[in-house]
């Protein structure tokens, strides 16, 4: 059963009522940058309210430290645990007020520049983000996810504003394991697969601009990814995570919503609710790709869907990507499991209703146990193929009970 959140899956009203919201104010970024941006901090506030998560603070607090004590500024640290869930911003509300702060610095992954964004939207602070890893791009965008505080996505909030300053330092990013690259690479080449199909035939000149960019982005990925996972700290290296976290973010700025998100991340939302921490945002969003494609083969029978999952497939492999639902800890998922999480990503504000027809339940679940079915011509049709059904029965076990 789809719990009571699921009606708000998206807090987003249309493009068209919104002011545009592209980019930082600031964007600050190289190796060893961080020791350079005392006055850019000082600039927005005295009394930062550190956010962050427990390993954040361990990799940071040598590095920002000296920083903010350079300045004289009178800092505060506070975790986002267990998730950036209501319960979470309500304790840092009141850590803020108690702190006196006057500026919220996120550091960390998404979820913790997340939360620190949102927070400061709350309190109408000014807000720093300085990622740690190169997993998604939250370090620039006006969006926040919230979660449950057991990590299942409740809905998004479009913020007012990106970030004041954005600290890109490669040398922080470095220390994050190389995992968390791999998935903010499945994370930002989603915005090709799902802006081309929400968005492909627009003539606004900044949507088409916004998709240009999407296919720009996908082919760095394609063209770069391995490379730099294999020369980490590399001119390569800083490309692709220039993309990740920068690029990535440029597309939902110049695009708004209607580029950002569609059937990938809202299988994302769904499988939050079944697997928890067994994954990361970019690796449910990469799987979550291969789904949308495969909606495409089954129901439009479109052969260019086809072969852009073969192309994935082979893509996947090489740099770690997960390709079906095993690979993201749920190889014993039931059939109960796998209707729950389809149930909520076709919730009727999903972002799915932004593909160009209609997925019916079942046809979300086939293509769900389905990604990495071979191409059979004209066997893909309406409905459940053969194949599909057999994979259907092998990969849902009967522990309905």
């Amino acid at each position: 059963m789809i719990n009571q959140f699921t009606g708000q899956l998206s807090t987003q009203t249309p493009n068209l009522l919104l002011p545009l919201v592209v980019a930082p104010a600031k964007v600050i970024r190289g190796s060893q940058i961080l020791t350079q941006v005392s006055d850019a901090i000082a600039h927005l506030g005295n009394r930062p309210l550190i956010v962050g998560g427990d390993r954040s603070f361990k990799v940071i607090q040598p590095r920002l430290q000296p920083v903010l004590e350079q300045q004289h500024l009178q800092f505060a640290q506070a975790s986002y645990a267990p998730d950036c869930s209501e319960a979470s911003l309500k304790v840092l509300r009141e850590a803020a007020k108690e702190h006196k702060a006057d500026v919220i610095i996120g550091v960390g992954g998404g979820k913790a520049l997340d939360t620190a964004k949102l927070l400061a939207y709350q309190l109408q602070l000014p807000v720093v983000t300085i990622p740690t890893s190169a997993a998604t791009c939250a370090a620039w965008t006006a969006l926040s996810n919230v979660y449950s505080d057991e990590g299942a996505f409740l809905y998004d909030v479009a913020l007012d504003r990106c970030p004041d300053l954005l600290i890109l330092d490669y040398d922080l990013i470095q220390t994050a394991p190389s995992r968390t690259l791999v998935a903010g690479i499945g994370d930002a080449i989603a915005k090709w697969y799902e802006a081309s199909v929400s968005s492909g035939h627009s003539e606004q000149t900044l949507i088409v601009a916004a998709v240009q960019q999407a296919r720009v982005l996908r082919d760095i990925l394609l063209q770069k990814s391995a490379a730099a996972l294999k020369e980490t700290g590399s001119e390569v290296w800083q490309q692709v995570v220039d993309a990740t976290v920068l690029l990535a973010g440029v597309i939902g700025g110049i695009g708004g919503a209607q580029c950002r998100t569609v059937a990938a991340h809202a299988v994302h939302n769904g499988l939050t609710h079944i697997c928890r921490h067994g994954s990361i945002h970019g690796e449910k969003v990469a799987y979550g790709i291969l789904v949308q494609l495969r909606l495409e083969e089954m129901i439009q029978g479109n052969q260019l869907a086809a072969s852009a999952r073969q192309q994935l497939l082979k893509f996947y492999t090489e740099i770690g990507l997960p390709q079906k639902l095993s690979d993201l800890g749920l190889g014993n998922i039931t059939l109960s499991e796998l209707q729950t999480a389809a149930e909520i990503a076709l919730a009727p504000n999903s972002d799915i209703h932004r593909l160009p027809f209609k997925v019916a339940l079942e046809q979300l679940m086939a293509a769900m146990v389905s990604t990495t079915a071979p191409v059979e011509g004209n066997r893909t049709q309406l409905g459940l193929t053969p194949t599909v059904k057999e994979e259907r029965l092998s990969n849902c076990t009967e522990a309905d009970n």
